[in-house]
């Protein structure tokens, strides 16, 4: 090693020296906090009344104005996101709807699969009441969601189902694969089937 080196190996070392003393005398620093936990999102669907699962409280008469204005009150509920519905196994049904005539595709989890979630009343004759955002109402018997196999879209033809359209759920079936159904005329084909659905309330019976 020439002399030239031996130098330049040395001033190195220096220059390091009182970094790596300061590194080490360094007092130890506080743990840091753990991440948030991520969030689900915000509920789109809430489920009240005959269930025996519950992920929130009570109505609270200061912060939910809408159930409230609704006459909508309990003392527990089962709530679902976005991506909780989307985690649901999906079904496809293709109907012609009423608003324009034509065939389009549905998707999304069936009714009575994700009122098991929430560990609803299981008799055919169990009250349903779903309610849309527009103030729309429809009752019907836990029998005839499973008979008629409504499913709560969340999807048609591919697109999810816009908030301001019929989303961004919709509870709805196949009405042309059924001939009771199909003898009605088309505009009152979906009566019993409210978009912009946000509440269902699962009633004793």
């Amino acid at each position: 090693m020439n002399k030239r080196t031996f130098l330049l190996r040395g001033a190195a070392l220096l220059a390091a020296g009182p970094v790596t003393a300061l590194a080490q005398s360094k007092p130890h620093s506080k743990p840091r906090k753990p991440a948030p936990a991520p969030v689900a999102g915000p509920a789109l669907l809430t489920v009240t009344g005959a269930i025996s699962r519950s992920n929130r409280g009570a109505t609270d008469p200061a912060l939910d104005p809408l159930f409230n204005k609704l006459g909508i009150h309990f003392d527990k509920a089962w709530t679902l996101s976005w991506p909780e519905l989307a985690a649901m196994p999906s079904n496809e049904i293709r109907t012609t709807l009423a608003w324009d005539g034509k065939v389009h595709t549905l998707q999304g989890p069936y009714l009575a699969q994700l009122l098991a979630t929430a560990g609803a009343a299981t008799r055919d004759g169990t009250k349903v009441l779903l309610r849309g955002l527009d103030g729309t109402n429809a009752s019907i018997s836990l029998g005839d969601l499973r008979k008629y196999r409504y499913i709560v879209a969340t999807h048609m033809d591919g697109q999810p189902l816009a908030l301001g359209g019929l989303g961004p759920l919709w509870a709805v079936y196949a009405a042309d694969q059924f001939a009771e159904i199909t003898a009605r005329p088309l505009a009152e084909r979906y009566l019993n089937c409210p978009y912009a659905l946000f509440h269902i309330e699962v009633q004793t019976g």
